[in-house]
């Protein structure tokens, strides 16, 4: 999959996803591996975030996922921190967690090193919340790290955007 994707550039996507939760009275949490913090940091550099952006967390060891987020250790040793079912875990124990009706989770290998044949570099797992349901989604992305973060920001925060205008 190529890591250019249509549409607005992170700061756009921001306002656009700030003005949508403030009209609908939501409140957003992120729970991230892979991206350190990205997604938050995106969101908090907009100014009055703090009506619409309730926290994040930086999971990004095995141990935080399981202390911050509640993720089960036997689901991350079952399937790997970077899966479908770790991220709909994150996804969950963020919202669980937090004071937040939405959330966006990621887990994934950025790179350069971390690859495997099964979870190649660029792969990231994302899960997304709203209003309840949990949305999960696999994808793979080119570049160097920072493309691959970058990417990953971008596709997570476009995807809850169009999540929420449901």
């Amino acid at each position: 999959m190529n890591d250019s994707l249509p549409g607005h550039d992170i700061p756009a996507l921001v306002r656009l996803l700030a003005d949508t939760l403030q009209q609908q009275g939501r409140m957003m949490a992120t729970a991230e591996s892979c991206t350190g913090g990205l997604i938050a940091g995106a969101c908090t550099d907009l100014s009055g975030s703090s009506n619409w952006f309730e926290r994040g967390f930086v999971s990004y060891s095995n141990e935080a996922k399981t202390e911050l987020l509640g993720v089960d250790a036997a689901l991350i040793t079952a399937h790997g921190a970077v899966s479908e079912e770790v991220a709909r875990a994150m996804a969950e124990g963020a919202v669980a967690r937090s004071r937040a009706q939405v959330a966006v989770a990621v887990t994934g290998v950025a790179g350069p090193t971390g690859g495997s044949r099964e979870k190649p570099v660029g792969t990231v797992w994302f899960g997304w919340s709203v209003g309840g349901q949990v949305r999960t989604e696999r994808r793979r992305f080119d570049g160097d790290r920072a493309a691959v973060r970058a990417a990953t920001v971008r596709y997570a925060l476009q995807t809850l955007l169009d999540l929420t205008k449901d």
